[in-house]
């Protein structure tokens, strides 16, 4: 047990270091960590790790898309509902069919079935791996949200499909009919059930008291119930996470309703996601030596796995290349009969998103939760090549795409700043302007004839008027710092509406001056 524990305990030193050394070397962690993880299997005597493949969904899946969720905006994913629509649901559709069709020609004895389980599982691109590349490089916006807003979304479509032909290879049969009927029910289902929690929490946090330690401990269970609580019906867990989320995420401020909640919720849960994140890459390479194994059993060469492994894995960036500028096409030819969100595409946006097609966590989840045996206890037909592939698949997408992919955006030289937003400098002194003319209306209204007899109100909106820094706020008295959190309040529901009503603003910044009132109070509450 001791072992086991000190054994554990260094995964997690090795997951510190490698995300340490891969931001001195500037490049994505999910890289080294799966070359870590790989070198490590190599170690003999190195204990594997076995996780039961059931649970393999319910542990990662949840809080990773539970915070892509709370994360995104809102109002950016329904400006560019059609071409997140489109990779999240279209693409990985064609792309899964193409792979079946691909797998069930050239790899010997995989049925269509199986092409379906493996085109389920490697079809949806990872939003980790892209979203660790891009912390090193600039894209406009509206590129990084639609990024973000498809995997948020290709999980569902890509594990719907798996699911169904799960069951295909398990019965052997494929009924139109029901596939259409659960796939409704899965997707609607799934949606109203997570709305459905999260309302719950919701309105327990409105109707009973809690405390920072209660807010962030719900906030951690909340994905999983809507999660567990869809799956326990055969709906999709993935959109109900995702929609749950997205509740929550719009009504955050009624949610965590304290500064000091939003505040360390939002570190606890970085610290969460981080850990799980570094886990499942480094599980990618440990798994390796298991997995060789069982193509052994199967009577299958390496070398020949190898090569249906970069098979598929070419397959699969020339059909999201083909796809990225289908979209293109698609958005030129639609801008003559709809109001689309951007109607002058980059000509160069197709070969940036081709390219952003790393696959990783959801794809490895899904791999590993095959089970090793089917219902009537056969074993599951090459159950270790599906698993080999999708090794193959991440290893080789993170390493090729994701090392080159800052070169290319930098080549590419795509300019920053949206069309459709304002500047960030310019989008700042709207806000700022905004907020100073909401406290002196609102402290003017509320205590206009107790300027003169109180000084730290009269010093408010002096401060107010001249703009000064945050940091030239003055003593305040206990009866003062009531006034100034009342007044706090006010400016971030007027940031909210503001964020709403104005589609010039990137919520980014929205976001970025509540974070500061949220700091600003903190910092007063402790003085």
């Amino acid at each position: 047990m001791i072992e086991s524990f000190v054994f554990y305990l260094g995964l997690v030193m090795v997951i510190i270091f490698a995300i340490m050394l891969a931001k001195k070397m500037k490049i994505a962690y999910p890289i080294l960590l799966v070359v870590a993880g790989l070198l490590i299997s190599l170690i003999p005597g190195i204990p594997t790790i076995k996780i039961e493949p059931e649970l393999i969904f319910i542990i990662f899946l949840p809080p990773l898309l539970y915070e892509g969720a709370f994360q995104v905006s809102w109002k950016e994913l329904w400006k560019l509902r059609r071409i997140i629509a489109s990779f999240a649901f279209i693409i990985v559709l064609l792309t899964a069919i193409i792979v079946a069709f691909v797998a069930n020609t050239y790899i010997p004895g995989f049925s269509l079935a199986l092409g379906f389980v493996l085109g389920g599982i490697v079809s949806p691109p990872d939003a980790v791996s892209a979203g660790a590349i891009l912390k090193y490089v600039k894209i406009p916006k509206n590129y990084s949200t639609v990024l973000e807003g498809e995997s948020l979304f290709n999980d569902a479509s890509s594990l719907i499909i798996f699911r169904f032909a799960m069951v295909a290879v398990a019965t052997g049969q494929f009924i139109w009919q029901d596939a259409a009927m659960s796939f409704g029910w899965m997707v609607i289902g799934g949606v109203g059930i997570g709305l459905a929690v999260a309302f719950i929490f919701l309105k327990v946090h409105k109707i009973f008291p809690t405390d920072v330690n209660m807010d962030i401990i719900l906030s951690l269970a909340a994905p999983y119930v809507m999660y567990i609580a869809a799956e326990e019906v055969h709906s999709s867990g993935v959109m109900s996470v995702v929609s749950g989320g997205l509740f929550l995420s719009l009504r955050r401020h009624e949610w965590l309703k304290t500064p000091e909640s939003r505040l360390k919720g939002f570190n606890v849960w970085e610290s969460f996601t981080f850990l799980i994140n570094g886990i499942v890459f480094l599980i990618i390479g440990l798994d390796l030596p298991e997995i060789t194994t069982g193509l052994k059993n199967e009577g299958i060469e390496i070398s020949d796995a190898i090569g249906y492994g970069l098979l598929i894995t070419a397959i699969l960036i020339i059909v999201r290349f083909i796809a990225s500028y289908g979209a293109v096409i698609t958005t030129l030819i639609m801008r003559n009969f709809i109001q689309v969100a951007d109607p002058n595409p980059d000509r160069k946006a197709p070969l940036l998103f081709g390219w952003t097609g790393m696959r990783g966590v959801v794809s490895l989840a899904a791999a590993l939760s095959i089970p090793v045996t089917l219902e009537n206890g056969q074993p599951f037909p090459h159950r270790d090549l599906i698993l080999f592939i999708t090794f193959i698949v991440i290893l080789v997408t993170l390493i090729l795409q994701g090392l080159t992919l800052p070169a290319l955006i930098k080549w590419l030289n795509i300019p920053v700043e949206t069309s459709y937003h304002l500047p960030e400098k310019e989008a700042s002194l709207v806000l700022q302007k905004g907020m100073k003319d909401v406290a002196l209306s609102y402290l003017s209204e509320n205590f206009k004839t107790d300027q003169d007899k109180n000084l730290y109100i009269k010093n408010m909106i002096t401060r107010w008027e001249k703009e000064e820094d945050e940091d030239s706020i003055f003593t305040l008295s206990e009866e003062g710092k009531a006034i100034y959190f009342a007044t706090m309040e006010k400016q971030r529901e007027w940031l909210r509406k503001e964020n709403r009503d104005n589609p010039l603003i990137d919520e980014e910044v929205t976001r970025l001056y509540l974070l500061k009132l949220d700091l600003e109070e903190e910092r007063l509450r402790i003085e």
